[in-house]
């Protein structure tokens, strides 16, 4: 057997073999991985429209409710009762709808082309009696769920719908709202492209790594050639151990950079995931502690899909950062007019900030305008947002609007959804909230502090700048 031969058979074809192994295994978990994160997220997707709708509904029906349990059933009081609905929206193709149950349309902000006629026999693409669906649902257990398809008004084209709807009994009415689903499968097919993207760049890691090792093999080989043949044997014989332990090296490199990087969260999330799939299948019971924990080690394992992951996020938030992207907000909401002023200051020298925190005080800042427009009958808002390389970033919304109870609203399990939203998005990130409302003036303060708010690499480079600072002194 002469030398390369040797070579071959003894370093080549055992590193091939291994890495090619080790790309499948690798390829094989991210795709599993990819599988599961989808259906958890469009899970999560549902479950959050669901708690959404309903939280919409119910704030329209106790709208109502002073109408409702007055006893007057005329026609003035039904009327009041449809404008005041009509008058209630959210977003371009958020908006709600009356029926009486024997399906003829009462009011319908977007389609009132609809109203007066009877939609009782109208069916779907997929030959389902929507209106019946939709009653069939308000009349279960005092209102339910109901996927349907209806034109999404910003596009004029049929789109996937999740509708919720409860019935008002002596008026004869069904009232329900519905968000539109179409958005989810644009979401599920970036997270596909950018998980089979990182699929792709783990793979051709491997494949430099097979390179660089073959190039190494090859170029010992070649130099052992030209040696004598007594030579070249004891060489050959060093090579082999040298090539032995090299490959014992670079396989426990790569075993070390798996087990402590992406196999071991993975596999870890996935035997957690199955674990508590199998419990759920059956128990039939709420989320089991497994399936928490799982979610938990899911969420470190996700850090780098969120990088990849957008639409999740403003793309200006990414681009610009949260100053311009806050900015633009203001603008929008400008823009959509409603009588309320808004202003914005920027405070300090800004920083780049981490992804998480960027998205929440981003979110944080739409639901509070949001509420605003929709609530506080405020003349002005202002945003102010501050930047400090010791203290962190200090964000505040403040209007002149009339305030609200923030300890009832925090009590009634019906109200201050997006308030409860807003903390659970501060607590996430390390960070803290503070409320204060009174008439005239209702302001939001979220603070994050610098070693939770500062982007690593801004990070790496103040500690870099340091040691520097201090040897100067």
């Amino acid at each position: 057997m002469n030398l390369r031969t040797k070579i071959v058979a003894l370093a080549v074809a055992p590193l091939l073999l291994a890495l090619v192994l080790v790309a499948l295994a690798v390829r094989h978990q991210e795709n599993d991985l990819a599988q599961r994160e989808r259906a958890l997220i469009e899970n999560s997707y549902m479950a959050q429209r669901r708690s959404e709708l309903r939280s919409y509904v119910d704030l329209a029906v106790s709208n109502l409710m002073p109408l409702y349990e007055s006893g007057q059933d005329d026609e003035a009081t039904r009327n009041e009762a449809l404008r005041r609905l009509a008058a209630l929206n959210y977003g371009d193709d958020g908006y709600f709808f009356v029926y009486d149950l024997e399906g003829k349309s009462l009011m319908h902000s977007r389609q009132p082309e609809l109203v007066g006629q009877n939609l009782w026999e109208l069916r779907d693409s997929h030959g389902r009696y929507t209106i019946q669906e939709l009653i069939k649902g308000a009349k279960e257990n005092g209102g339910g769920y109901v996927e349907y398809e209806w034109r999404k008004p910003s596009s004029a084209q049929l789109a996937p719908k999740l509708g919720y709807v409860t019935a008002m009994p002596r008026w004869n009415w069904m009232v329900g709202t519905g968000l539109y689903l179409d958005d989810i499968q644009t979401t599920m097919d970036t997270l596909d492209r950018q998980v089979n993207a990182n699929v792709t760049a783990t793979l051709l890691w491997i494949a430099g790594i097979a390179a660089l090792c073959l190039g190494v093999v090859s170029a010992a080989g070649l130099l052992l050639n030209l040696s004598e043949h007594r030579t070249a044997e004891a060489k050959l014989r060093l090579l082999a151990r040298r090539v032995v332990q090299s490959q014992e090296e670079e396989r426990g490199h790569l075993a070390r950079e798996l087990h402590d990087g992406t196999s071991q969260t993975l596999v870890s999330a996935k035997l957690l995931i199955e674990s508590a799939v199998e419990s759920l299948d059956r128990q039939q019971q709420p989320t089991p502690p497994a399936l928490v924990k799982a979610l938990q080690r899911l969420n470190d394992s996700l850090i780098e899909v969120r990088r990849i992951s957008h639409r999740l996020r403003p793309a200006l938030l990414d681009t610009l950062g949260l100053p311009a992207a806050l900015e633009r907000l203001v603008d929008e909401f400008r823009e959509e007019g409603g009588g309320v002023d808004a202003s914005m200051m920027i405070g300090g020298e800004s920083f780049e900030l981490q992804p998480e925190v960027k998205t929440a005080l981003f979110r944080l800042t739409q639901e509070a305008l949001t509420n605003v427009r929709k609530h506080a009958n405020a003349q002005h808002v202002h945003i102010a947002l501050n930047f400090d390389e010791e203290e962190g970033v200090r964000l505040e919304v403040s209007d002149d609007g009339t305030g609200f109870d923030i300890e009832a609203v925090q009590l009634d399990p019906r109200r201050g959804i997006g308030l409860r939203n807003m903390r659970e998005r501060m607590e996430a990130i390390g960070g803290r909230l503070t409320m204060c409302s009174n008439a005239g003036r209702t302001s939001i303060e979220a603070e994050v502090p610098a070693r939770s708010a500062r982007a690593a690499a801004a990070e790496q480079k103040q500690q870099a700048h340091a040691p520097a600072s201090g040897a100067r002194a």
